[in-house]
């Protein structure tokens, strides 16, 4: 690896009796006093900040099974020093080294536009676009040796700048197999698709009047309550929608159901569409299907307005095999960003995989971090596919049992671990209130503890075996199979001090070949028997319940916080399926059905008012993120789970025909209860059975019930889940 600033190979060098520094892109002198005193300072700083002794380690002292596998912490912890340091002794700091893009890419200043890239395998670089008719070869670039080239591009005589605001450019290059190419600046900021050959073009954005942020951001949530959205797929209509429309229709409807966060799929730049955003071809562009880099900015300072976090869901895992529109191939090699020959290509998802050693390839992915967090202050990231970063084999066929062994041995990705390691310090450095969550499958230990304490840096993880649970019940088993101890084990099953984001399903369980729950719940009742209007059938009586039910205990129960892909809180129909040859490049299912959950007289209005109020009663009774929780009862004959989260007693009874009266339920707390949350409320789709009982209270007796030092009675119907609480 080249530890060297590629774009001042001057910055470190000594000068007799004092050193040049950089401040502000200048140079000045200091002496060597000045020198001690600034080290002596940093180191203070270094040691509050990190933990280089792996003996010291916090997370030693927490899991003592982990001290097996201290040598793992310790190459890996090492590694990252050992690169943070050179980042510091090269760039000034690690912010610093996290803004390649006010050095590549288009810059504009008072004089004119630099155009700089990175492309170490290109033999001859040229910059050409609509400024200058295409003539391929006017204007070219010059090397150094380090692979950067760049050209300098002065004002016209009046005033003006060669390239103007909007107008469409490429590169044109000699690779390094001596063919000619045209490709998308590495560092572009905005893409079009040209509508002649469907290719996309780069373009120079540069207007006269930029988007002004009017909120601040909101403060960091106490805990998440994420509402998961894709933009081009947010309307009722089949086409692809904007983001001006999600700021004026959706986004109220985010602020009405009480969630306080919401998660964009989709932003970084991607050529095909069916690829769910998750083969990025531009990381630095804005998706321009859903409109222009201002009307994201509008959308997330309009959300900050409301008090809501935004969080983009970001791919740094791996990026679109895409040679014409992509950085795949740019400069002619296949391991200019990613490794050579197989071991670069994710032969599942036909994807390139990043090589995180390469010192300019961090540059690039921390960089493309902050670009995200201060042009267009989003509060945080979802990692995609961390499990991929986390092993050299990626996660393709092998399975975790949850043993340390599985982890800590000679197929961790050190180099990858490194990577995240100093996104999350840069994230959190950039804005100490932003979020980081991860979507790893494996359950690598300590990924979500801090830096200091022995972990990569994540706030959260995805607690991705609650959905999967969820579809295996409703595909594989019948409801008087179904196990209660299983699923408050998988409900409760996380690593100690890790906090998860639960989630009752997921989009990727609604892509085509899959189903929504709600899906599986109704069959094709969901066609015929959702009007209010009818007679309820067996069906609808148990979709309507379990759809309820299934989201409740998830929420209460499975992790730290919660996320609901869009649509799902009202039981949207069907499935997920992007236009695409195979089905006639249709937008049919990759729109959402708004128009029915505002219809009254149809049974999603009931499961949408059910999700406002499941939200809102967290709101006044919290047990998010760190609410103390007890399960007092699984029983597998009864069907019956309960557990106590926080101020709350929850009570479920998913037995499909079995209902209980004189229920005694053991509880800690030691005053009567009431009853705040009912599922079975008319309200919801249900029955009322226990309405009669709403606002009076339960007496508390004074005798041990399993395990707790007091108990109610309650009557229990089935496939019903009742919330207490105390009215101390």
């Amino acid at each position: 690896m080249q530890y060297i600033d590629q774009g001042s190979a001057l910055s470190n060098k000594n000068v007799p009796g004092r050193r040049l520094q950089k401040k502000n892109s200048l140079f000045y002198q200091v002496t060597p006093l000045q020198i001690e005193q600034q080290a002596v300072l940093e180191n203070e700083e270094f040691t509050q900040r990190y933990q280089k002794n792996a003996d010291e380690l916090q997370v030693f002292k927490d899991d003592p099974y982990l001290e097996p596998h201290k040598q793992h912490f310790s190459v890996r912890n090492a590694k990252f020093f050992e690169l943070l340091e050179q980042i510091v002794k090269v760039e000034s700091s690690l912010k610093d080294f996290a803004k390649g893009y006010e050095k590549y890419g288009f810059q504009v200043s008072d004089t004119g536009i630099t155009y700089k890239e990175w492309a170490p395998g290109a033999k001859e670089v040229y910059l050409t676009g609509d400024f200058n008719n295409w003539d391929k070869m006017q204007y070219s670039l010059t090397s150094d040796s380090f692979g950067n080239w760049e050209i300098f591009l002065p004002r016209n005589e009046d005033g003006s700048y060669l390239i103007p605001h909007g107008s469409r450019v490429k590169t044109y290059i000699k690779d390094a197999n001596n063919q000619y190419q045209f490709k998308i600046p590495a560092w572009i900021r905005t893409t079009w698709q040209n509508q002649d050959n469907k290719l996309y073009d780069g373009v120079f954005y540069n207007p006269e009047n930029k988007y002004e942020f009017k909120s601040n951001r909101p403060p960091k949530p106490r805990c998440l309550k994420i509402y998961e959205v894709h933009i081009g797929m947010a309307g009722i209509d089949p086409r692809v929608h904007t983001f001006k429309e999600f700021t004026q229709t959706v986004l109220p409807r985010v602020v009405k159901l009480g969630y306080n966060v919401i998660q964009i799929m989709a932003i970084q730049e991607h050529a095909y569409y069916g690829s769910f955003g998750y083969h990025v071809t531009n990381f630095f562009a804005v998706s321009s299907r859903f409109g222009s880099p201002d009307d994201l900015k509008e959308l997330i300072d309009t959300a900050h307005s409301h008090g809501i976090t935004v969080l983009m869901d970001l791919v740094h895992s791996h990026a679109s095999s895409n040679v014409l529109d992509g950085i795949n191939q740019w400069d002619g090699t296949d391991y200019q960003y990613f490794h050579a020959g197989g071991k670069g290509k994710h032969d599942l998802w036909d994807s390139k995989l990043f090589d995180y050693s390469k010192w300019e390839v961090i540059r690039f992915l921390l960089s493309n971090l902050s670009w995200w967090i201060n042009e267009y202050q989003f509060d945080g990231f979802r990692f995609d596919g961390v499990t991929s970063m986390l092993y050299v084999h990626h996660g393709n066929g092998y399975g975790f049992t949850g043993g340390y062994h599985e982890y800590f041995n000679e197929l961790a990705d050190i180099d990858s671990l490194v990577y995240l390691m100093l996104a999350n310090d840069l994230i959190h450095e950039i804005h100490p209130n932003a979020i980081t969550i991860a979507e790893d499958v494996s359950g690598y230990p300590t990924l979500c503890r801090n830096i200091k304490e022995g972990g990569i840096g994540f706030d959260y993880r995805m607690a991705m075996a609650v959905p999967d649970k969820w579809i295996k019940l409703l595909k594989e088993f019948k409801d008087d199979d179904w196990d209660m101890g299983d699923i408050a084990h998988t409900l409760t099953n996380r690593r100690y001090l890790e906090k998860c984001i639960c989630y009752a399903e997921s989009h990727d369980q609604a892509l085509v070949g899959d189903k929504t729950l709600s899906m599986w719940l109704f069959d094709k009742e969901i066609y015929s028997e959702m009007s209010t209007l009818q007679p309820e059938t067996l069906v609808t009586f148990r979709g309507m319940a379990l759809h309820k039910m299934l989201r409740l205990i998830t929420f209460a129960l499975g992790g730290e916080g919660y996320l609901n892909f869009m649509g799902n809180e009202f039981g949207h129909p069907e499935w997920i399926d992007f236009p695409r040859e195979g089905n006639g490049w249709s937008y049919h299912h990759a729109r959402r059905r708004w128009d029915l959950a505002d219809d009254q007289f149809l049974r999603y209005s009931r499961l949408l008012q059910f999700d406002a109020e499941m939200i809102n009663l967290e709101d006044k009774y919290p047990w998010l993120p760190n609410g103390e929780q007890w399960v007092t009862e699984k029983h597998n004959e009864s069907k019956v789970i309960i557990f106590e989260r926080g101020s709350l007693l929850f009570v479920f009874n998913f037995h499909p025909t079995q209902s209980y009266e004189h229920f005694k339920v053991g509880t800690k707390f030691e005053s009567d209860h009431q009853i705040v949350l009912d599922t079975d409320d008319v309200r919801f789709g249900g029955h009322s059975r226990v309405s009669p009982s709403y606002g009076q209270n339960f007496p508390i007796l004074k005798e041990e019930w399993q395990g707790r030092p007091n108990h109610i009675q309650i009557y229990l119907p089935n496939r019903c889940a009742i919330v207490f609480k105390s009215i101390e």
